[in-house]
């Protein structure tokens, strides 16, 4: 059942729409685009955060501006004692924040790797209140010029879609940043389900969901089909570690078989039980991702 804060902005949407499907559009992106409140909502949440802070500390806290906006990158360095096993960039999801992947970021350390985890516009230390695929991805590429690039992309969520897109240069004016392995977990693999689900959500008619559609292309600078992360990551060719649940409730399982069936580079492995979010901080999936990388060193070694 709707909650009564959804009925009353279906309500307003549905009113504006009758005088200005234009307008309703706009508005449904505004909503869309506006991200939530940073503090923890839950107590899984507020214990997640709690056990990070620790862990946080020892990151080094990097501002990163680009057109549109900043971001926050916390850069975990390589342990002095430990085979170093390359850089890589972790990106959270929406709603989330770098100190909810505390369990990921430290694995990959102990695993020899230096870690720079970003914060995305309008989460956990970034400043706004607003984030697009776009605004992620001109962070994505902050970072890369910031750290002198990455050997690797790991994202989860809305993180993991947007490295894929940084990744396949699907944003214009954005270069594309191809690392030499990419990870994503609990991924969408497209950006039109996204906003189709979000019509559906909000109820809007079909002149304001193509008014929608419209408002959302002209921000980008280029259609919505455009951004489609499983046929860009099909033309990668770099190996591409798909992690997902088919109890996924937040991103059906069907994205990520597209990404699965987008070309041999691409393997997909199951975390059923998992969910959406348990996902991010479980010990088997963590070693999945740190055997992953493994092979690119076994391979160069070779």
């Amino acid at each position: 059942m709707a909650s009564f804060g959804l009925k009353v902005i279906r309500l307003a949407l549905s009113g504006v729409a009758a005088v200005s499907p234009d307008a309703a559009g706009r508005a449904a992106f505004r909503l869309f685009a506006t991200t939530p409140r940073r503090r923890p909502r839950t107590a899984k949440e507020k214990e997640l955060f709690a056990r990070s802070l620790g862990w946080m500390r020892q990151a080094q806290r990097v501002t990163l501006s680009f057109e549109g906006g900043s971001a926050v990158a916390h850069r975990f360095a390589a342990r002095p004692c430990e085979t170093f096993a390359g850089r890589i960039l972790v990106v959270h999801g929406w709603g989330s924040r770098t100190a909810y992947l505390a369990a990921l970021t430290e694995g990959l350390v102990a695993a020899g790797h230096e870690v720079v985890a970003l914060d995305l516009p309008g989460h956990g230390a970034s400043r706004g209140r607003t984030l697009t695929l776009p605004m992620a991805v001109r962070a994505i590429d902050a970072a890369w010029q910031r750290f002198g690039g990455f050997d690797y992309f790991c994202g989860h969520s809305f993180g993991g879609a947007a490295l894929a897109c940084a990744a396949s240069g699907l944003v214009p004016s954005v270069p594309a940043h191809r690392p030499r392995r990419l990870v994503t977990i609990g991924s969408p693999s497209e950006m039109t389900w996204l906003f189709k689900d979000l019509g559906r959500l909000l109820k809007l008619g079909p002149r304001a969901q193509a008014a929608l559609e419209s408002h959302v292309e002209r921000i980008a600078g280029a259609p919505l089909s455009a951004f489609d992360a499983a046929n860009g990551a099909g033309r990668l060719g770099a190996p591409m570690l798909v992690l997902h649940a088919e109890d996924d409730k937040e991103v059906p399982a069907l994205h990520a078989r597209r990404y699965a069936a987008a070309g041999p580079n691409v393997t997909l492995d199951w975390a059923n039980g998992l969910g959406h979010r348990r996902i991010v901080s479980a010990e088997p999936v963590i070693d999945r991702i740190v055997a992953f990388l493994a092979e690119d060193r076994r391979r160069l070694a070779a």
